[in-house]
């Protein structure tokens, strides 16, 4: 006869193994849609098993530097969304049904536009004779025009302009997620409101946070559009550099060694991120 205990561990693994089946065929899927592709990739990136490749991505000062600046721009998104966004999603998790209805509709209604015609709307937004230099010269505040397009400033505005809402939404859900109560308990305690909030509201929004910037950073690394069109050819970004090594070089080994290099660059600051947050969050407490 059989324990409660040993029931209960033989019921466990029978739900587990029936979980397995059942995610098998999606697991099947992203193997080979992704998992097979990026094996694919890394032993393009070894052809002739030889690490030459990676040397040259890793050694060479012109690819190095495009790495850097593709990073340092990555940063400066993510820190501009958080700063953009969380005043948003603080303000979306207190408003009413008809702020939060029209601040998601907001939010949401670049998706129904590609990024292409985006992005080709901010050239005519940006250019020397376009809407917002047209503006500010007729009201006085500039004589001649600011220099917004077709360089860092106009890719930065852009991938700001596409990158934001995945900042907002999910500061938004781990701000649902906390108890108002807190805050008000703080506050009756004798804390001020920006005391509560700092000790309180961000500290416990800070998953939210940790995800919003990973995802904003990670997908600011392998922007392609943006740069190539609101830059002009003067900010390569790593993803450019690697569609020039396939396109117009047909240097696919290296391109590949270079996919393989973003590839860990990303991880490795994801996995930064993750910690930090974590961190802060302890911290906090």
């Amino acid at each position: 006869m059989s324990s409660p205990g040993a029931d209960r561990a033989a019921l466990a693994r029978r739900r587990e193994g029936g979980l397995i089946l059942l995610a098998l065929p999606a697991l099947l899927l992203i193997g080979v849609l992704f998992a097979w592709p990026v094996l694919r990739l890394l032993s393009l990136s070894v052809q002739g098993g030889t690490l030459e490749h990676f040397e040259k991505a890793a050694l060479d000062g012109l690819y190095v530097s495009v790495l850097l600046d593709s990073l340092r721009i990555a940063g400066l998104v993510t820190v501009i969304c958080l700063l953009l966004a969380y005043p948003v999603a603080l303000w979306l998790s207190r408003a009413g049904r008809l702020g939060v209805a029209l601040g998601i509709f907001a939010l949401l209604l670049p998706f129904w536009t590609s990024v292409l015609v985006r992005t080709y709307a901010w050239l005519v937004l940006l250019g020397r004779n376009g809407v917002i230099n047209r503006s500010l010269r007729d009201w006085g505040l500039i004589e001649t025009p600011l220099p917004l397009l077709h360089n860092e400033a106009g890719v930065l505005i852009g991938m700001v302009h596409v990158l934001l809402p995945y900042m907002v939404f999910p500061i938004y859900a781990a701000l649902l997620r906390v108890d108002p109560d807190l805050a008000r308990a703080a506050e009756g305690l004798g804390a001020p409101a920006w005391r509560s909030f700092l000790r309180v509201t961000f500290p416990l929004s800070l998953p939210g946070v940790s995800a919003g910037c990973a995802l904003v950073f990670v997908l600011s690394l392998g922007f392609f559009i943006t740069p190539a069109l609101l830059g002009g050819g003067q900010v390569i970004m790593i993803a450019n550099l690697i569609e020039q090594q396939v396109r117009e070089l047909l240097d696919w080994p290296f391109a590949a060694a270079l996919s393989a290099v973003l590839l860990l660059v990303t991880l490795a600051v994801y996995a930064l991120i993750g910690r930090l947050t974590r961190g802060g969050a302890l911290a906090a407490r």
